[in-house]
């Protein structure tokens, strides 16, 4: 398994080398660069060729939230992991809307920074559990105050609980011992009922629901 490229932006320099001292004991993941500014972190895009970017929000000169909007244009292999100290939603609706995969808070990162890197790698996005609740758009049931579910058929409801825990197409053909094909009409069909459109919005809808609550 090749390892997850991964280039880190913090303009505090004992907070990079407490990640990069996290990150360089994880067999799997390599840093490939470091940035304590805008412009540095975008050097590191064009040279290192990441996978992942960790940017702090707050950086100085281009802040976090220019830069994935930058990635997403000019970048579009490398996913945005966000993180910072910011907890509300001001900062957190910004950042996914401008194509980051994740948000990560700073007081999480000892215990999440891995599993949020490799949640994004595998195509999956991850919302630091503290915040999660804060990018839930769906209308609450007057009933149960919860967001109401659509007719969803057993298939399409485990389809879309795999996506949202971060799983590809191709490793929930293997779990459910269907073709990847099959996974995508099941997801296709079940966005369709939703009104879904993007990864983004099912983890919202799998966080809503509570399909995640075991993994926090």
């Amino acid at each position: 398994m090749s390892s997850i490229r991964v280039m880190l932006a913090d303009d505090h320099p004992v907070v990079l080398a407490g990640m990069k001292a996290l990150l360089d004991a994880v067999g799997d993941i390599t840093v490939v660069g470091e940035a304590t500014t805008g412009p540095g972190a975008l050097e590191v895009f064009r040279e290192a060729d990441p996978d992942i970017a960790v940017l702090d929000i707050s950086l100085p000169e281009i802040n976090g939230l220019k830069l994935a909007e930058i990635a997403a244009i000019d970048f579009p292999k490398i996913k945005v992991l966000a993180l910072t100290v910011h907890e509300d939603r001001a900062y957190v609706q910004p950042m996914m809307r401008a194509g980051a995969r994740g948000y990560l808070l700073k007081r999480s990162a000892a215990e999440e920074l891995v599993r949020a890197i490799r949640a994004i790698a595998s195509g999956g996005l991850y919302l630091d559990p503290t915040i999660a609740e804060m990018v839930v758009p769906q209308p609450p049931d007057q009933a149960t105050g919860r967001p109401q579910l659509a007719e969803l058929s057993q298939r399409e409801t485990e389809v879309l609980q795999m996506i949202s825990r971060g799983l590809s197409n191709k490793e929930i053909s293997g779990r459910l011992d269907v073709s990847v094909k099959t996974v995508e009409t099941h997801k296709a069909r079940a966005l369709e009922k939703l009104g879904l459109r993007t990864r983004a919005e099912i983890v919202r809808y799998g966080v809503a629901h509570r399909w995640l609550d075991d993994l926090q």
